[in-house]
């Protein structure tokens, strides 16, 4: 089952840290897109291999360290067939050296489309789970469930997301609660449907880094539920931030770093260190950091509650 591979992974590589692959042409090293355009042209085609030649060997470099990657298709989708192209290889490159593949995908529409959706991603064997949107209603989410336990896939609702602008409907109360704890309750009705071994279910939950104290009470209602939490890192979210996301056992929970990871070699902190060339090692360092950092402020949490 998807989750119980998921916690397996994590415990393996004791890291609960997500690598996304969301490569922006511009930040790429110059070699590798001189070497793209050189073969294929500066166009959809050898922008497209850049991005995959990036994707891999970054996956080369931290395949042994984290448990996940996740992929987000928009950066894909905008260069057309050849940027969907290099997304599945992405996937399927990810898959060969061991990962789970989460597709950032976002879809939500009527029960008819999401099947289609569903078949699209979920009965792809080179992904493992997806994120959806449930704004239009629980009946646009049962078409997934039937996939998510035929094919032992994963299921990631939005619920509380890390964006700035997120409260404006989120946050809005009901006589039952905020929106998004209205979405919680659903999720947490419908996780006990696909529910694993160690207790956690393959339907799960995008919870937000950036809003800690929400996070806490998301933890609660929602106590089965894998927390796909982004925000780390280039949204502003610490180690600290992300720890009510996770149960007791330090589990429950995978955070996601993109940027910060993918072009660590430009920050400020490894640019001296590493160079372009050395971006894949400048991505390791800084995954390495994120999981240390993480691992420290569950002994932190340890210690306060003793």
């Amino acid at each position: 089952m998807f989750s119980d591979n998921l916690i397996h992974a994590i415990k393996f590589k004791n890291n609960p840290t997500v690598v996304g692959l969301d490569p922006r042409i511009e930040s790429i090293p110059e070699f590798i897109k001189k070497a793209a355009f050189n073969k294929y042209g500066n166009n959809t085609k050898g922008i497209s291999e850049a991005m995959y030649y990036f994707n891999k060997d970054i996956i080369d470099a931290v395949f042994d360290v984290v448990p996940a990657v996740k992929i987000q298709i928009a950066f894909y989708e905008v260069y057309g067939a050849d940027g969907i192209e290099a997304f599945y290889r992405t996937a399927e490159y990810a898959k060969e050296k061991g990962l789970i593949v989460i597709a950032d995908v976002k879809r939500g529409d009527i029960a008819d489309v999401a099947e289609m959706y569903s078949k699209a991603y979920l009965q792809n064997p080179s992904i493992d789970a997806i994120t959806i949107n449930p704004y239009m209603g629980e009946d646009t989410i049962t078409p997934y469930i039937h996939d998510v336990i035929e094919y032992d896939k994963g299921l990631f609702i939005l619920v509380k997301t890390s964006n700035v602008g997120s409260g404006t409907i989120q946050n809005l109360k009901t006589i039952n609660g905020t929106v998004y704890e209205n979405v919680a309750y659903m999720v947490d009705k419908i996780a006990k449907l696909a529910k694993g071994s160690l207790g956690y279910s393959s339907i799960g939950a995008v919870v937000g880094a950036t809003y800690k104290e929400e996070a806490k009470i998301l933890r609660k209602i929602m106590p089965s539920a894998i927390f796909l939490v982004p925000g780390y890192g280039a949204q502003g979210a610490t180690a600290e931030d992300v720890i009510n996301c996770f149960d007791e056992n330090n589990l429950g929970a995978i955070v996601n770093s993109s940027r910060k990871v993918i072009f660590a070699y430009k920050s400020q902190y490894w640019k001296d260190v590493y160079s372009e060339y050395e971006f894949a090692q400048a991505a390791r360092a800084e995954v390495l950091l994120m999981m240390g950092m993480i691992n420290n402020a569950f002994l932190k949490r340890r210690y306060v509650a003793c």
